[in-house]
């Protein structure tokens, strides 16, 4: 997935997806949520508080 196309998911500007990626803004909870759907991801693992992604294995181990 490019980064266009991730920002076009999220409809917001070129300019706004790279604040995220530079850290120069964080990405409200919403946004966070819409982040973690489109990469199949925990919102531990986006904002790098778990090194593991989430996954059906890993979640029924739980």
């Amino acid at each position: 997935m490019t980064q266009r196309d991730v920002y076009s998911i999220l409809n917001i500007s070129p300019n706004g997806y790279a604040s995220y990626e530079q850290g120069r803004t964080e990405p409200n909870i919403e946004m966070i949520k819409r982040l973690c759907k489109i990469f199949d991801v925990s919102a531990d693992y986006l904002l790098g508080m778990d090194s593991f992604e989430y996954n059906e294995t890993r979640s029924s181990e739980e």
